[in-house]
């Protein structure tokens, strides 16, 4: 690969890696991007664009298509159109300051490596509030969030909600989690950063500044500003499937030896397979399977005792990965045993 090439992992739409071989050439943003990667799996699938709103994105929906008509000679056929609906994402703003006394991070004689061990339990806390938000984002509750996608697919009536087609649900009502198909992909879902602003995680070192501390008593301490301004665009909602209402607690490993899975947890593949099926093309971006440590254990163990031959553990690219019909699994703790049922 020439150097300064771009690589891409949904049909030319980038990931925060490759955006920040663009950004800052002092490489502090590459060096959170790699942090932010490995603490969470969605981000290295999750497709990034910038918005064409200064908070966000619209996008020009087809709603309907012309009507068309077999023609005979001499007469004419009726004019038709199409029909469209614009639809806005906006972002949401993530920020956080990390404060360390300035004597406090020149004890050890590396002052910049102490202050970025700090650095890193607040970009942790950002990572999980971005992953928490991306499924579960409401803005009608939290308006300062941005939309995720669990609102968007729920079992409400089809005529308010057409994307409750791809709304699988497993039958169970408590002990919930959900299992997610999401493309990635410029024309499918993708993730947005405003009009004009950088894309993921941006870093300012404030310095050394005057604090205050709780009774208002000044000391000097380093600063630092961390901000990710995002937010989610969901273009055809076809490109996103969720399996509802798992019963975690019916898929639970045998008694005795533990070594057998529950007849229980046998279907959940048969769910999945129906989800890939609700796809139109996966060819048309990045398709990812996300679910959580549990339903991910079941899948592997099922693997192992070669009762469900469609799940596949490899290490070809030198990391250890699980695929579901050649579909990548990845983990995601926000999805939890307790999520809300879909009816």
């Amino acid at each position: 690969m020439a150097a300064g090439t771009l690589t891409s992992n949904a049909q030319g739409s980038l990931t925060l890696a490759d955006w920040a071989k663009r950004l800052d050439p002092d490489g502090k943003t590459p060096k959170i991007v790699e942090l932010l990667q490995q603490t969470n799996e969605v981000l290295s699938d999750m497709a990034w664009m910038e918005g064409n709103l200064p908070t966000g994105h619209r996008t020009t929906v087809r709603t309907g298509i012309p009507s068309v008509a077999w023609r005979k000679l001499n007469y004419g056929v009726p004019q038709g159109k199409s029909m469209v609906a614009q639809v806005d994402d906006t972002c949401g703003m993530l920020e956080a300051w990390a404060t360390v006394d300035q004597d406090l991070a020149m004890l050890n004689g590396n002052t910049e490596e102490f202050r970025l061990s700090e650095a890193l339990a607040f970009i942790e806390a950002m990572n999980q509030t971005m992953a928490d938000t991306l499924f579960h984002g409401d803005t009608d509750k939290d308006p300062e969030k941005f939309l995720g996608l669990a609102p968007r697919f729920t079992k409400h009536t089809l005529a308010n909600n057409p994307s409750a087609r791809n709304v699988i649900t497993a039958g169970g009502t408590t002990n919930l989690t959900d299992i997610w198909l999401v493309v990635w992909g410029p024309n499918t879902v993708h993730g947005i950063y405003p009009k004009g602003s950088p894309a993921g995680l941006t870093h300012t070192n404030r310095g050394i500044e005057t604090i205050l501390d709780g009774a208002s008593q000044p000391y000097l301490g380093y600063r630092d500003r961390y901000q990710w301004k995002c937010g989610l665009c969901v273009r055809d909602w076809r490109y996103v499937v969720r399996i509802s209402n798992i019963d975690t607690a019916s898929a639970v490993l045998g008694a005795g030896a533990g070594t057998q899975l529950s007849t229980a947890a046998t279907w959940v593949p048969n769910l999945m397979i129906k989800a890939l099926a609700l796809v139109p093309s996966l060819s048309m971006g990045t398709p990812v399977f996300y679910m959580n440590r549990t339903m991910k254990t079941y899948l592997q163990i099922m693997a192992f005792q070669k009762s469900l031959t469609a799940v596949r553990t490899d290490s070809a690219t030198g990391q250890w990965t699980t695929s579901f019909e050649g579909v990548p699994i990845r983990l995601v703790d926000k999805i939890t045993n307790a999520e809300t049922a879909t009816t």
